[in-house]
């Protein structure tokens, strides 16, 4: 089995692919990536048994095949290469050896027949995305999923796909992140629970892409196949929250402000709150707004004001200033609002400008409780 394939393509191939590989696993096929060799179509797999993820590369060959190579040493190695073409040859006595410009680099490779068999999708719903939509939904969430392993569906970002239009939501109970696109529409309406390793991997890549992604997926997997790429992934299971009872309807109080002008706010007088609260108070009068921050352990404080647009009662409601500062930066509006009602009740925080026709974008960020000083 011989193939000759570019370095440089390989290795960008070999980078998107090595995600998947977990530092440690408990089999060790897992440390390789799978080759599969059919005459000119070589292809590469990777898997960590919930999750594979594939790539079909063009390479000059007559040969058919399929071998185990160590990732970690085959990436090490081509990232010291110049772009180059590399001769790959299977050798008899269980090594590869890969030629290149500069010498000859021999490895042992591992047997294909035990790295896992990829998951048949049975009887499939379908639905074909953008990849850049689909990027920008999974960036939009996946910040306010939570790492509870014992509530593992809030682990996850939750599809919803309409006759109406699809939704993406991310919640973990203190932030929730809903994020809407009416523009697209699901034939079969379906939803499932994405975990965040393969929506990292899916992120990374469709960044910017206007490649169709189609999507296949049953109760128990998901595929997305774009361009050379496959990704196969087993899905959350259990039943998500429902995340419309937790959002507030009557909302009196709106507040509408600069967003850059109130982040920057925000982190600096963050500096001076609590360091396990993280808690940052904001009291709104009129058209001013006070945030302020106080830590008692060690007598610091902060305050500020800022001028804003104000309409509602006045009202003084504190918020965990870590959150508040991610919904923030997850944003791209130069206006948001924040819409309140009481000060033990939820905000709901929206961008003013800056969406795309048939985008939509809310989130939620609960209290927390201040004290009477």
């Amino acid at each position: 089995m011989k193939f000759i394939i570019s370095s440089s393509y390989m290795l960008k191939n070999l980078q998107t692919l090595g995600g998947v590989i977990n530092n440690s696993n408990t089999m060790p096929i897992l440390d390789n990536f799978l080759f599969e060799l059919d005459k000119n179509s070589l292809k590469i797999s990777a898997s960590d048994l919930e999750t594979t993820m594939s790539a079909n590369l063009d390479v000059e060959s007559e040969d058919e095949g399929e071998i185990a190579i160590p990732a970690r040493l085959l990436l090490d190695t081509l990232k010291t290469f110049p772009e180059q073409p590399l001769t790959f040859h299977v050798l008899e006595n269980h090594t590869v050896e890969i030629n290149s410009e500069q010498g000859k680099y021999a490895l042992a490779y591992a047997n294909a027949e035990d790295f896992p068999s990829p998951v048949n999708i049975e009887d499939p719903s379908k639905t074909i995305l953008i990849g850049d939509v689909l990027s920008t939904a999974i960036n939009k969430t996946i910040f306010a999923t939570g790492n509870d392993d014992l509530r593992p569906v809030m682990n996850g970002v939750f599809f919803r796909f309409t006759a109406d239009g699809l939704i993406f939501v991310g919640t973990d109970a203190h932030k929730l992140v809903k994020y809407e696109r009416n523009d697209i529409k699901a034939e079969n309406p379906s939803e499932f629970i994405m975990p965040k390793k393969p929506l990292t991997l899916l992120k990374g890549v469709l960044q910017g892409s206007e490649e169709e992604v189609n999507i296949e997926y049953n109760e128990s997997n998901a595929k997305f196949s774009f361009e050379n790429i496959e990704l196969t992934c087993r899905l959350v299971e259990g039943k998500y929250p429902n995340y419309e009872a937790v959002i507030p309807k009557e909302n009196p109080n709106t507040l509408t402000i600069d967003r850059a002008m109130f982040l920057s706010s925000v982190r600096r007088v963050s500096i001076f709150s609590n360091k396990t609260t993280h808690q940052i108070r904001l009291k709104i009068a009129g058209a001013e707004l006070n945030i302020s921050a106080e830590d008692l352990d060690y007598s610091n404080k902060a305050e500020e004001r800022l001028t804003c647009d104000y309409q509602g009662d006045d009202i003084t409601i504190g918020f965990n200033s870590k959150f508040l500062t991610e919904m923030l930066n997850n944003l791209n509006s130069d206006t948001i609002k924040i819409k309140m009602s009481l000060p033990n009740r939820a905000g709901i925080l929206t961008p003013v400008d800056g969406l795309e026709d048939g985008e939509d974008i809310t989130m939620l960020v609960m209290p927390v409780m201040l004290g009477n000083n």
